[in-house]
């Protein structure tokens, strides 16, 4: 019988991808503006074609971002994004554990 290892993530799952630190951060901090716009399309219950039109963006881009490719969204046009359905955003500085 073999035996399972549990190892326990990092919080940031794509350090564990293999992803540099600084890549990781700013894939997570994407990650995490993607999540809250998508929730808030829910939220509202819009389609597709009614987010592009709400918030300026093409019908391909919200499809793109309730897919989550996050690789088409920089953290600049998430933070637009956000402001345009009412939401914002803040930002906390912390340093780095030891």
């Amino acid at each position: 019988m073999s035996k399972n290892t549990i190892t326990q993530a990092a919080d940031n799952i794509f350090l564990d991808l293999g992803f540099s630190a600084e890549e990781a951060d700013n894939l997570l901090i994407r990650s995490q503006l993607m999540l809250a716009l998508q929730n808030q399309i829910k939220h509202h219950g819009w389609t597709i074609d009614q987010t592009a039109q709400y918030i300026g963006q093409s019908s391909d881009q919200i499809k793109a971002l309730t897919q989550g490719k996050i690789g088409q969204f920089s953290v600049d046009i998430l933070i637009t994004m956000l402001n345009q359905v009412g939401m914002t955003v803040k930002v906390e500085i912390c340093p780095k554990p030891k």
